[in-house]
Order: C-alpha cells, then sequence, then structure tokens
C-alpha cells in the first residue's frame, strides 16, 4: 500500500530493498517467504536490492542502514502505520544518512486501510500467524471482506493489531495495479506448531495478467522455488 501511494503521488521508484533476517522473530523484518522478494520485484518491475540480517534488535537496523547507504537515493519510504518502534529507527537512519524519511500511511485508520487495499484491487493473502485467536485455517487465507470482518472480531476479543503491525499476522502480496505480472502459488504447506504457524510457499510462478490488465501473454515466465 505505502508503494501504490508513493507511486501515485508521482515519486520515482528507483529500488526496492529488502533485508532477510536470519531468524523468525526479527523486530523490524518480515520472515516468512522473504526470499520471494526477488518474484515480487520482478512482478512490479523495480530493481531490487538486499541483505542478509542476524535479526539482532538494533543490529538488524544498521544494517538496513549499511545497505541504504550504497543507493544513490534521496528519500525512503515505508510502510509504517502506527509502530512507533519502526518508524522511529527509519527516520534516525535518513537523518544520518541525509535523506527524506516518507510515511504514506502515518497514522491512518487500520480498518480504513484495509477496505482501501479491497477497493483498489491488492490482492493479498495471509502466510503467517502469531496471536491468540488466530488458528491454522487463516494460513493462505486472502484478505477479503470477510477477513477483514473477522479479523475486526479478534481485535476486539484479543486486541490484536488489526493489520497485523504487532506481528500478530504477516501477508504476502500476489497482485495489484501496479504489478506487471501477478505471482501464483503452485506448492504450498502449513507449518504449524505451539498455536501458530506458517504458510510454506515451496513454488511460485509469474503469470500474465488478465487481457483487460496487462495484455495477452504466456502463462508463465519465471519460477521461484525457495
Amino acid at each position: 500500500m505505502a508503494l501504490y501511494r508513493s507511486i501515485e503521488e508521482g515519486y520515482e521508484i528507483v529500488n526496492l530493498v529488502t533485508i532477510m533476517p536470519r531468524r523468525p522473530d526479527s523486530w523490524m523484518f518480515h520472515y516468512p517467504n522473504i526470499r520471494l522478494a526477488d518474484l515480487f520485484a520482478e512482478a512490479v518491475g523495480i530493481a531490487h536490492v538486499k541483505a542478509e540480517t542476524s535479526g539482532r534488535k538494533e543490529a538488524e537496523v544498521e544494517d538496513l542502514k549499511k545497505l541504504l547507504a550504497t543507493l544513490d537515493i534521496d528519500a525512503v519510504v515505508s510502510g509504517a502505520i502506527s509502530s512507533q518502534y519502526q518508524k522511529s529507527r527509519i527516520d534516525r537512519i535518513c537523518r544520518e544518512l541525509d535523506l527524506k524519511s516518507i510515511t504514506p500511511l502515518w497514522h491512518n485508520d487500520p480498518l480504513k486501510l484495509l477496505n482501501e487495499l479491497i477497493k483498489i484491487k491488492i490482492e493479498a493473502m495471509i502466510v503467517g500467524v502469531y496471536a491468540h485467536g488466530f488458528t491454522a485455517a487463516w494460513l493462505g487465507r486472502k484478505l477479503d471482506k470477510a477477513a477483514i470482518n473477522d479479523l475486526v472480531e479478534l481485535t476486539r476479543k484479543y486486541q490484536v493489531s488489526l493489520v497485523g503491525e504487532g506481528g500478530e499476522y504477516e501477508t504476502l502480496v500476489l497482485d495489484a495495479p501496479f504489478f506487471r505480472k501477478k505471482i501464483r502459488l503452485v506448492e504450498t504447506e502449513r507449518v504449524w506448531e505451539n498455536q501458530s504457524g506458517h504458510l510454506l510457499i515451496r513454488k511460485a510462478v509469474l503469470a500474465e495478467k488478465r487481457k483487460k490488465e496487462k495484455g495477452e501473454g504466456k502463462s508463465n515466465s519465471h519460477t521461484s522455488e525457495p
């Protein structure tokens, strides 16, 4: 959503930046199926840069700073909504590197954001759940109206973040208006243990979008098997 809004506002997006933690409990960065970021970047058609991190608190922030310092950029876009933890650290990195910190979603209403996601046809799937109230049935579930209603109920019962910003759940975007191709999952497996789990994506491919979206073409162009 942050990328979508940045494009709509006329920013030139020159790089997608991914930090890949080597541990699942990173404080800052997405973990489940993170290597699919390569496929995401190809689907969007934007150059992709990445680096690994230990995932240790604060050290992983410095790893992000090191990577950003190598790029010819003047600003950083991030998707923080209400997490002061995330935003304050990215803001600090930007100050130290003399970059502008852009947060298009900051302090937006979470429910309105989820409804906007559906309205503009961003296709997102839940691929990890880590909070009380979630079950394995959530893994692989698309974020649609019914899912949003259920998330609202979970928020009411268990005070989870409606948008998963506290790490309650993780998502994977399969398609969006700015995608040149869409991501299609071919082989997946639910991994569930101790009341939490993730959808392990064993194989995914890029597929042409429908004619009205992107014109006709072959069904697949690239395969990812993390």
